[in-house]
């Protein structure tokens, strides 16, 4: 039987850009239901063009066939805290790599998630790495911090988005549980709310090892 592993980071009220409250109670309305205030890129999310204003697609016009697909898993740890990845990095992944493929980054740095570092310190990705993306037609793009360069660094942060979305890279961040999958090569889903023109959006992503 396939295995499958959930990469996706639970949201509770509280964590950044997630605040979430009691709208109906049982005991008062006959049933429970909650009011959900999600920043678009909060948590395990994927990113839409327009997001850095690299072309007017949102995160609705994204098609589902372009969220599913084969991916290969490199594994780049250890890795320190703001280190920069490049392509040498990425192992035996370039062998055999076939246009439309996805690359999933595995660094562990979802396990700091909640705290500042998580943030502050992360690995990122380094230009070149992006344009290797593009150069290979790479599908989707997944990596544990919520964001594939330095979010206090605009000019890199807009740089690395801008070459992946002008590339026709899907972007996908907030990861987790990549240290969990034990196989190279796995089918990938990341699927996002459908918000209309929305920038980006919550999503439930997995993966899917064959035997």
């Amino acid at each position: 039987m396939p295995r499958v592993i959930d990469l996706t980071l639970p949201l509770a009220s509280g964590d950044r850009g997630v605040h979430i409250e009691p709208a109906r109670r049982l005991q008062t309305d006959g049933w429970n239901a909650t009011t959900l205030c999600l920043y678009s890129h909060c948590g395990t999310h994927v990113d839409a063009p327009v997001h850095f204003g690299a072309g007017a697609q949102t995160i609705d016009s994204i098609t589902i066939e372009d969220l599913v697909g084969p991916a290969r898993v490199a594994d780049v740890r250890p890795v320190e805290p703001r280190a920069l990845i490049g392509p040498e990095q990425l192992g035996c992944v370039p062998e055999g790599f076939r246009p439309g493929e996805s690359l999933l980054i595995c660094t562990g740095w979802s396990a700091y998630y909640g705290q500042a570092r998580y943030r502050d310190e992360l690995p990122r990705i380094s230009a070149e790495l992006a344009r290797w993306c593009v150069q290979n037609k790479v599908r989707m793009l997944g990596v544990e911090p919520p964001s594939v360069a330095d979010v206090n660094n605009i000019e890199e942060l807009t740089e690395v988005h801008r070459i992946l979305f002008e590339g026709s890279v899907i972007v996908v961040e907030g990861l987790a549980n990549l240290t969990s999958l034990s196989r190279p090569e796995v089918t990938f889903i990341a699927l996002p709310l459908k918000i209309v023109a929305g920038d980006g959006a919550p999503a439930r992503a997995i993966a899917i090892e064959e035997d």
